[in-house]
């Protein structure tokens, strides 16, 4: 989703100081004049290299040029940022929850075919671990409360954070146990009722 900003309304003001049309401005800056209309109309927003010789052209600096729309900039990024992380902990839960449930079922059923499934579901349950924890360390929310803040677009304030940063240790280790604990019940259901 592109935000509304002032960039599209610093480009068209420049480019009417200089008396360029759309297809002049385009030409020196090696784009098509949809491309200047669309950021013009704020319907797309163009990237670095355009914005540089752009700068270039109207003779200003980009600080100039593009002015309050670095914060639209970091919060559009930030809001993706955030349903990148949610899809993926997503995709990470619902693979977790079938790698817990299925391997009595698999093996019972499919005998070493099921088993050899199973063992490609772990290592994709594994590497998409392995990327959530990546994002975690790289937005630095480790605890339940920290993702839950992140996920609402929102920052804890130091002494929640400073809180929330002791708890860590122990939280990983509740939720090994628990995960651990889950998978042990369901297996010996899924045992009982299969015999």
């Amino acid at each position: 989703m592109v935000h509304k900003t002032e960039l599209g309304k610093q480009i068209k003001k420049y480019r009417n100081e200089l008396s360029l049309s759309q297809d002049d401005l385009a030409e020196k800056i090696y784009v098509t004049r949809q491309t200047i209309s669309n950021w013009e109309n704020d319907k797309s927003y163009p990237d670095v290299n355009s914005l540089v010789l752009r700068s270039e052209v109207f003779n200003i600096s980009i600080d100039n040029l593009i002015k309050g729309d670095v914060e639209v900039m970091k919060e559009q990024i930030s809001n993706e940022d955030r349903m990148q992380f949610k899809r993926m902990s997503n995709i990470y839960g619902l693979l977790l929850f079938l790698s817990i449930i299925t391997p009595i079922p698999l093996a019972h059923f499919l005998g070493y075919i099921g088993t050899a499934i199973w063992i490609i579901l772990m290592a994709v349950t594994l590497y998409v671990a392995f990327l959530v924890e990546k994002q975690k360390k790289r937005f630095d929310i480790q605890t339940y409360r920290e993702i839950l803040a992140f996920t609402e677009g929102k920052k804890l304030d130091e002494i929640a954070k400073a809180r929330e940063e002791g708890k860590r240790p122990y939280q990983k280790i509740l939720l090994a146990f628990g995960v651990s604990y889950i998978a042990i019940v369901i297996s010996i259901m899924f045992y009982v009722l299969l015999r």
